[in-house]
């Protein structure tokens, strides 16, 4: 089955990063020049992530007006919020227990042959960002221009459930023409993701190869044992969300996958949830989700359901542990499991959440959060997966609690075909 061309530009634009990187970190003189060398390549990734935000904000809020507006009433956006939401739970726990499981087997630092930390070195992180106090407020406006300009994803949100509820509730003229006028402002935003997107192989090449070239591949093979276990514990959670989606959408997950593929190739290159949004939107629009459902439940997602994210917190706190020599009892990490199940709400818009989630936990079980220091170098490549689970979390979410709405339409089998050309890249805070 043949890719698209955009796809097949991104793939070819990850194996040429890879192997630029390389050769840049081998010619390096020093760490320090690999370091600014790799700065330039990050210039490449930054325009093109600059350019993806600054379509999520108004695309966020003109779909969910759009979508509100059509709803009819509040009992219909509680409904599906209800539905996604314990849909988000199951699948966080399940992620998290996978991550336990899969660390207490493969025991990715036990026997690990690098120095360790002290425990006392200092991460740098931020951990004072987590906590449900700052949380809650931090979930509701103050002000909609600030929040649009941050990208706070569930601020908008909240703003926008008020303002298209309020506008499915009037029936003027005027208020019929604001949601018209909303719904063509989705088909643009559209098209400027369709512009925006002509980039994306160039923003995947300079992520790639400024990683590599900062870390080079050495890296990989001294942490190989954490990587090859990590992406075993990831393949397993895939598995446990697709035959999930199995079992709500029938073969129908197979093409939802098919069309997703895109969106996941890119996040995967960049380790960046929020540049494959506006995509993975459009694909979820082809797959025949009704807009109502998907500009409601893929934005919730994106703060509430990071399944990549949740599945690292646990391996990675447990692999903390076993570098250390320091042993905990069953019933210490299913404490540990829980403790990680409700402070990870709270991770949406903190910086390197994953990494700010375990390191709050970890003083807890009296494990040294210097620990983290070791993977820190690594973790582009940890965030990769991190973030290609994510994407596929969210599109299964989106899809499954579309069925149970009764909100997926047929569409033809020809519009079925990812066959777009490279200029139309139709179309989501953080690992």
């Amino acid at each position: 089955m043949k890719m698209n061309r955009l796809t097949t530009l991104i793939g070819v634009a990850l194996v040429l990063g890879i192997i630029v990187g390389y050769a840049c970190n081998t010619l390096a003189a020093t760490p320090a020049q690999a370091k600014e060398i790799a700065s330039y390549f990050g210039i490449l990734t930054d325009v093109f992530l600059r350019l993806i935000k600054m379509i999520i904000a108004p695309l966020v809020f003109a779909t969910l007006v759009a979508g509100l507006a059509g709803m009819g009433d509040t009992k219909t956006v509680g409904r599906i919020g209800l539905k996604a939401l314990g849909w988000f739970v199951c699948a966080s726990f399940c992620s998290l227990l996978l991550g336990l499981v899969f660390a207490n087997v493969l025991q990715p630092g036990t026997g690990l042959n690098v120095p360790l930390p002290e425990a006392g070195a200092a991460t740098n992180l931020k951990t004072s960002a987590l906590n449900l106090k700052d949380f809650i407020t931090h979930v509701f406006p103050k002000n909609i221009f600030e929040a649009m300009a941050a990208n706070e994803i569930l601020q908008i949100l909240v703003f926008a459930v008020f303002f298209g509820t309020a506008l499915g509730h009037l029936h003027s003229q005027t208020a019929r023409s604001l949601v018209c006028t909303m719904e063509e402002i989705v088909h643009v935003m559209l098209k400027v993701t369709d512009y925006v997107m002509r980039f994306a192989p160039v923003g995947v090449f300079g992520a790639v190869a400024g990683a590599i070239t900062t870390n080079g591949l050495g890296m990989l093979l001294v942490f190989g044992k954490l990587l090859l276990s990590f992406y075993a514990a990831l393949a397993a959670l895939w598995l446990v969300l697709i035959a999930a989606g199995y079992f709500v959408l029938g073969k129908e997950i197979f093409r939802l996958l098919k069309l997703i593929r895109g969106p996941m190739l890119v996040g995967f290159s960049t380790a960046s949830s929020e540049s494959v949004y506006p995509k993975l939107m459009e694909q979820l629009e082809k797959f025949g989700i009704k807009n109502r459902v998907t500009s409601f439940v893929l934005p919730l997602g994106y703060s509430f359901n990071l399944d990549g994210s949740m599945i690292y917190t646990t391996f990675a706190a447990l692999f903390v542990a076993q570098a250390y020599g320091i042993e905990l009892s069953l019933g210490t990490q299913i404490t540990m499991l829980l403790v990680l199940m409700v402070s990870s709400k709270g991770i949406a818009g903190v910086p390197r959440a994953s990494l700010v989630v375990v390191a709050a936990v970890l003083p807890m079980f009296n494990l040294p959060e210097a620990g983290l220091l070791l993977v820190l170098g690594i973790d582009h490549f940890l965030d990769m997966g991190r973030t290609v689970t994510n994407v596929l979390g969210n599109a299964i979410a989106t899809s499954v609690v579309a069925k149970w709405e009764n909100a997926i339409v047929p569409v033809d089998e020809a519009f079925d075909e990812e066959d777009e050309a490279l200029p139309v890249a139709e179309a989501p805070v953080v690992a």
